[in-house]
């Protein structure tokens, strides 16, 4: 990723040539998509007629992938009120401007393609699943629009174009953390089965890396079995899994069919430890799997437990709104808006963004994104210069849930 992005429209002022009459980008409220209605050119300003700086949003709100994009959501307008009360852009206040990109390929390009040409944000965060990003993100690097991934781990993201980066770490470096940390609690695994979701570009780039993560422990891949996201009945494979006398299970799918095929596991008998991937982050799957979701691993990039001011603060506004710890999908996103945020204003003390037409600030916005060092909730990150991040904080967590399965959390591993 290298380059930066401007704000959806301009002041309707006659003072200044680069100034056109228009419409203000708006928000969406409780997760809804927002639209706005502008007809600035590429060579204007960067604020509106709200005197706001537009960023946009693209998670998943609806579909089976709405589990992880309401938990991304959440992150966002946290992350858009804790800046703005401190300041926004050295005074400007930023606007997060919302579009569903649902749990398909189409649905992100054309929630990016909105963001683009109709909302004219200055960057965009998102979309929720690695399968979109592949389809979604050259359309914004095209158009020379800086993009952040918040929860695209598969492998090769950054290097989609110089426009993309991404905040989450890719599976190479997270997902293997999980296996070992099996090996810890039980040091008699032997023989291992592999669950994937063979329709999701993530789930498959993920499973390459337990897979090889197996082999490297020196542990036997007894299957491979297959599935697809949208499936609710597992009974097949499991039984499979049971049979051939699996020690441990590795599941790359998603919070609903996951959360399914965990329940079918125990249901039939499985008594070994799972360790799921990214796509069963979430406490999402609590209410899929319930009572016998309880052990399961999964390794995470976010961990609330992480020190500073800044974590300290966006754990307690989540703890205090939802009644729950924050999930690492939330904490993310939160991110992704602090790195905006963070290189706008930076940028503004060098040049005020205001002045700037909407291609050099989405320019000059994408080297400075690279250009930067942020505190974050998941702690100290930075960017190597394609748009990989830098981080160095990893962590693993079990799932722990009560007895009748009505709550649960995922409780850190030392």
């Amino acid at each position: 990723m290298k380059n930066s992005g401007a704000l959806t429209t301009t002041f309707c002022l006659t003072l200044s040539l680069l100034f056109t009459a228009c419409n203000g980008a708006n928000s969406g409220n409780n997760g809804e998509t927002s639209t706005s209605s502008q007809t600035t050119t590429n060579n204007q300003s960067t604020t509106n007629t709200s005197g706001v700086i537009p960023i946009g949003i693209a998670f998943a709100q609806t579909s089976n992938v709405a589990l992880l994009g309401q938990e991304q959501v959440a992150g966002a307008k946290i992350a858009e009120k804790y800046f703005n009360d401190k300041g926004g852009i050295n005074g400007t206040p930023i606007k997060l401007v919302f579009q569903d990109t649902s749990g398909d390929e189409n649905g992100a390009i054309n929630a990016f393609q909105t963001l683009i040409n109709k909302d004219k944000v200055v960057g965009i965060v998102g979309p929720t699943l690695s399968q979109q990003a592949f389809s979604a993100d050259p359309v914004a690097d095209r158009a020379k629009v800086p993009v952040l991934a918040a929860s695209n781990t598969a492998d090769k993201i950054p290097e989609i174009g110089d426009y993309i980066a991404r905040i989450s770490a890719p599976s190479s470096v997270v997902a293997p953390n999980s296996v070992k940390a099996a090996l810890k609690l039980n040091p008699n695994i032997k023989r291992v089965a592999v669950f994937f979701a063979q329709n999701d570009s993530y789930s498959k780039s993920e499973t390459d890396i337990f897979q090889k993560t197996v082999k490297d422990q020196g542990l036997e891949l007894v299957t491979v079995q297959k599935f697809q996201t949208s499936d609710t009945d597992f009974q097949t494979q499991a039984t499979n899994a049971i049979n051939l006398k699996a020690d441990l299970v590795i599941i790359s799918g998603l919070a609903a069919d996951g959360g399914n095929l965990v329940r079918q596991l125990r249901e039939l008998g499985y008594k070994g430890l799972i360790v799921g991937g990214n796509g069963l982050n979430t406490s999402n799957i609590f209410p899929v799997c319930k009572a016998l979701c309880d052990g399961v691993l999964i390794a995470q990039a976010y961990s609330p437990e992480h020190p500073g001011e800044i974590n300290s603060t966006f754990r307690k506004t989540y703890s205090e709104q939802f009644k729950k710890e924050p999930p690492q999908f939330t904490a993310q996103a939160f991110t992704a808006v602090q790195v905006y945020v963070e290189a706008l204003q930076a940028l503004d003390k060098k040049t005020k963004v205001n002045t700037l037409a909407l291609p050099q600030l989405r320019n000059e916005l994408n080297k400075q994104i690279l250009a930067g060092k942020y505190n974050t909730p998941l702690g100290e990150i930075a960017f190597t210069p394609v748009g990989e991040v830098i981080q160095k904080d990893f962590y693993v967590a079990q799932i722990k849930m009560e007895q009748d399965g009505s709550q649960g959390k995922f409780t850190f591993l030392k």
